[in-house]
Formats: structure tokens, C-alpha cells, sequence
């Protein structure tokens, strides 16, 4: 089991050098950039020049924001430069996000599209390789134009992993079928993993000729080790426990109404009030509590059997926390 970190919403690309470097002195094993605040692909170029061992990816990028080419060359780019440490992390978002903040269309099927963008980008990958000429056809995407002057030249680093987030049972079975990992959202409990998503998961790659164990499940874990933290979650708990798209965890464990008087909260922006709707018995639940001496140990108890590797909700930050992350690496035999 590896230990992963993220680099923080709001780190601007001038500070990504020396974060990779603490990160990889510090013995972290995959330091990943989410699409939030900025975009997720740019510090890895950074990362790529200023470490030679950490591998790096995107958890996640917006796919539906962008085209299959234009992902299939970004990421082509980050494979060579990094001599294969990249992976590309990539998740659908939401209606709302994809269609108001993007201003891109919201697919019929969110499974179909995304598995086209996929499928697309390993046509690009393998013409790139001199495989085959580019002929993808599919309901979303058409490709087969790519003459010398747009074609990157092959590199040995074309096997690109790609990794899916999720959340609920269609985007795990896709994962099985073409993905090498799966990015939890995290917003989950270790029993809805293992009832609600793994199975898909396993089923996905049954399809394919594929197991359970040629896919990576990356679980992106809140954790609570003082008040703060307990404080923070329980906040965070509550803003994703809002979302209607999440509201199959919440029902998993019996609390399907509290997810309906969230929503309804959320609508009315009661947001200082939601958090009061969340229980101790929920932040057990959805978070690993534990003294930071012995969160390794838990975490690592807490995911056995589920995921192959640990992401923490908490961000890497060089000079904040190092004897935690020093101690935590240290525990999952990374030094």
C-alpha cells in the first residue's frame, strides 16, 4: 500500500518546485494536482524537471472539458518528460459544473463519453507509436485525420495509465473495463467501497478479461488527528453530503434524509448551518480518526483489501506538519 499526497486548491505554479521536492525527499510515492482552483496538468511539468523519482497525475482533470487530442498530446508531453512517472487522473464532474462553468454539453451517457475519450486517446497513443493509423470512430468522436507535422514522435513511455474518480457503481464497472486505477471521491466509508464499488470494478474487468488486481483503487481519505481537523471534515462532510450525485453514500449507511435536508439547506444558503447535521457517528464513518503516531497503522487497517493506495484529503505542504508526513511515510515503509 503507497502513501500519496495532493498538492493544496490554491499552490501557484511558482511554489510547485520546492513542494516536489520536499515531497519526494520526504518519502511520498505519487503527489497529485486536482481541477480546481487552477489547472492540473501544468505543474507537472514542473514536478518532471524537479524530482527523479516521484511519480505524479492529475486527480483529477475535467474530461468533459476538453477534447480527446487535447489530452492525448498533454499527457504524451508529461510521459516522456517524466520518462513514465505520469499518470492521467480523470473525472467527469457534474451537470451544473460541466455546462455553467465550462460552457460544454452535458453527454447522455456520462460512461459512453467517457469511454470514448479513453478509447480515443489510446487510438492517438498507439498511431503516435506507429501501431496504427488513427481510425476511431464512435457516437461522440470521429478521428482519423493526423498527418506528420501534427504526429509527436514515439517515445517508450506510451503505456499511459489512465485513472478514473468516481463516486457511484457505473464509473467503478468503467474503470474495470479500461482503466488501470480508480480514484475514490472522498466522500466515502470503507463498507460502501467494498459493497458499492468494488464489485463493478471487478465485474468491469470480468468483461474485459481483466481482475480486481490489474485495477489501482486510490482512496482519497479524510482523516482526523485533533479538533481542527474534526471541525474541518465535519464541514466538508456536509458540503458533498448536499450533492444529490453523492446522496447513494448516505444511503448506504441509513441517512439518506439528512442528505435531503442538506440539499434543502444548500438551496436556501444555510451553509453555516449544515455542518450541525453532521454526527461524530458520521465523521467516524467517512474518516479515519486517529492520533497522528498511529494513523499510518490505521489507515492502513482501514483500507486493507479495498485500496492499493492512500490519498490524503489533507494537503502536502512543505514546512507545515513535516514530522507528520515524515512519521506517516515511515509507516507505510516509504522513506
Amino acid at each position: 500500500m503507497y502513501l500519496d499526497a495532493q498538492i493544496a486548491p490554491y499552490t501557484k505554479l511558482q511554489d510547485v518546485p520546492a513542494i516536489a521536492k520536499a515531497a519526494e525527499q520526504i518519502g511520498i510515492a505519487c503527489l497529485w494536482a486536482a481541477e480546481t482552483q487552477h489547472n492540473p496538468f501544468l505543474p507537472g511539468v514542473l514536478i518532471a524537471e524537479h524530482t527523479q523519482r516521484l511519480q505524479f497525475g492529475t486527480a483529477i482533470a475535467v474530461s468533459f472539458a476538453r477534447s480527446p487530442g487535447v489530452m492525448a498530446h498533454t499527457a504524451w508531453d508529461l510521459a516522456e518528460m517524466s520518462q513514465g512517472r505520469f499518470i492521467l487522473g480523470l473525472g467527469t464532474q457534474v451537470k451544473a459544473h460541466i455546462t455553467r462553468r465550462f460552457g460544454m454539453d452535458w453527454p447522455e451517457s456520462v460512461t459512453g463519453k467517457l469511454g470514448e475519450q479513453i478509447g480515443a486517446m489510446r487510438a492517438f497513443w498507439r498511431s503516435w507509436q506507429g501501431e496504427e493509423k488513427l481510425d476511431f470512430s464512435g457516437e461522440y468522436y470521429n478521428l482519423n485525420l493526423s498527418s506528420p507535422f501534427f504526429t509527436p514522435a514515439a517515445h517508450p513511455y506510451g503505456e499511459i495509465p489512465v485513472y478514473i474518480a468516481g463516486v457511484n457503481p457505473g464509473l467503478a464497472k468503467l474503470a474495470g473495463e479500461t482503466a488501470q486505477g480508480f480514484h475514490t471521491h472522498p466522500f466515502h466509508s470503507p463498507s460502501y467501497l467494498q459493497e458499492a464499488i468494488l464489485p463493478p470494478i471487478a465485474a468491469g474487468a470480468e468483461k474485459t478479461g481483466r481482475s480486481l488486481q490489474d485495477v489501482q483503487v486510490v482512496a482519497h481519505a479524510f482523516v482526523v488527528t485533533n479538533e481542527l481537523e474534526r471541525e474541518l471534515v465535519r464541514q466538508q462532510i456536509s458540503f458533498y453530503a448536499s450533492t444529490p450525485s453523492y446522496r447513494k453514500v448516505l444511503a448506504h449507511h441509513g441517512w439518506e434524509d439528512v442528505g435531503t435536508r442538506l440539499s434543502e439547506m444548500a438551496k436556501a444558503k444555510q451553509w453555516g448551518e449544515m455542518s450541525t447535521l453532521i454526527t461524530d457517528e458520521m465523521i467516524t464513518a467517512f474518516a479515519a480518526v486517529s492520533a497522528p503516531e498511529e494513523l499510518a497503522a490505521v489507515l492502513q487497517a482501514r483500507y486493507q483489501g479495498i485500496a492499493q493506495r492512500i490519498n490524503l484529503y489533507l494537503p502536502f505542504i512543505p514546512g507545515e506538519r513535516d514530522d507528520f508526513w515524515q512519521a506517516l511515510c515511515q509507516g507505510f515503509g516509504q522513506q
